[in-house]
């Protein structure tokens, strides 16, 4: 497994690397060996990549942009499954954990798995699919202890 954590905020209280990828590789822990870049940003970088990709304005918890091979590359050429980035707002996250009376330990566990699950093909658009990454969610964060997020 492979996680690429790039930090290009300011926020003091970030999660380490080791946190980071314990938190990927139990969301992925069906797959192999998985490639993934963690990018952990400030609000004003959020908000870009929010309007450019989802055309939405203010910056978001998380992003999260899938791989998509070139065309005509070769599967052979990859070594692991590369699943893509995700672009985790700290600001955003800090103030989501304060609001809602979160810990923030256990929001951050909830913001990466909830990545990595997009990554994965899992969404939330519709009532039915929620239910299914919400559902997978909750169970993966109970195996480390963390309470339901979705609860009041």
């Amino acid at each position: 497994m492979t996680v690429d954590v790039q930090i290009a905020s300011d926020c003091s209280s970030l999660p380490n690397s080791k946190q980071l990828n314990a938190w990927v590789e139990l969301a992925t822990k069906q797959r192999n060996a998985v490639e993934v870049v963690i990018r952990l940003v400030d609000e004003a970088e959020s908000a870009e990549l929010n309007v450019a990709y989802r055309q939405k304005q203010g910056a978001s918890n998380v992003l999260s942009f899938p791989y998509e091979a070139p065309p005509g590359l070769p599967k052979e050429v990859l070594t692991e499954d590369t699943l893509g980035d995700l672009v985790i707002c700290a600001p955003v996250v800090l103030r989501q954990a304060m609001e809602q009376n979160k810990n923030l330990f256990a929001h951050w566990a909830h913001m990466v798995i909830h990545g990595c699950l997009h990554l994965q093909g899992y969404d939330h658009i519709n009532a039915d699919d929620a239910g299914v990454m919400e559902a997978l969610e909750v169970k993966l964060l109970d195996s480390i202890g963390i309470d339901n997020p979705y609860e009041n």
